[in-house]
């Protein structure tokens, strides 16, 4: 279908068809033209260029429409869309990378408080341990040094008891061995007198 007519054209559909030879009776191959010449390819016939042209300015002004119409601002929107949506990301991931700084921070001061009053605590814990253990160190040698008094104590007075019965046993073997080498009893006095200046020698 022609929907722009040039001159050539129409003087072609002014001039009246060709009588219709009969059927020949032999099938050719080929098709033959009149006059053995050749058709031009639609496209590329000069006579119909103007026509072609202007389709192409309609369809040209059509599809120039839609892109500016239609195609350009859904593309724009998406964009905008996209480039909002990117910058939204990004200011929510820096004020996230703030606030993980900030627990960090946090987190860290938490930690150094803890180590402090960790060692405070310790240290609190030895001192008082070594307080305790000075004072019952100060108890356990007060009890042992009374101890050692009144075992001290108790020495002495086995050990003058001790003395006494071994003077009583000398005086006695004494008293005993005189008698038996004079025969005569001495004294009490005179042998105790004797058996101590023994002992004091």
């Amino acid at each position: 279908m022609t929907w722009f007519i040039s001159p050539a054209n129409a003087q072609d559909a002014a001039t009246p068809a060709p009588a219709v030879p009969a059927a020949p009776t032999e099938t050719h191959t080929e098709v033959g033209h009149e006059a053995g010449g050749k058709a031009v390819f639609p496209p590329f016939d000069t006579q119909k260029y103007p026509s072609q042209i202007l389709w192409y300015v309609i369809f040209f002004g059509l599809l120039y429409l839609l892109m500016k119409r239609v195609l350009v601002p859904r593309l724009s929107t998406i964009v905008e869309g996209r480039a909002s949506r990117i910058a939204g990301d990004l200011e929510e991931a820096q004020r996230l990378r703030v606030e993980s700084d900030k627990a960090l921070g946090t987190y860290e001061k938490a930690l150094a408080d803890a180590r402090a009053s960790a060692h405070s605590i310790a240290q609190a814990s030895t001192d008082a341990a070594k307080a305790d253990a000075a004072k019952k160190r100060a108890d356990i040698e007060g009890s042992l040094a009374a101890k050692l008094e009144t075992a001290e104590a108790r020495i002495g007075e086995i050990k003058a008891k001790a003395l006494g019965d071994v003077n009583a046993i000398a005086e006695e073997t004494a008293a005993a061995v005189v008698a038996a080498l004079s025969g005569q009893q001495p004294s009490q006095d005179e042998v105790a007198k004797a058996v101590s200046a023994v002992a004091a020698k």
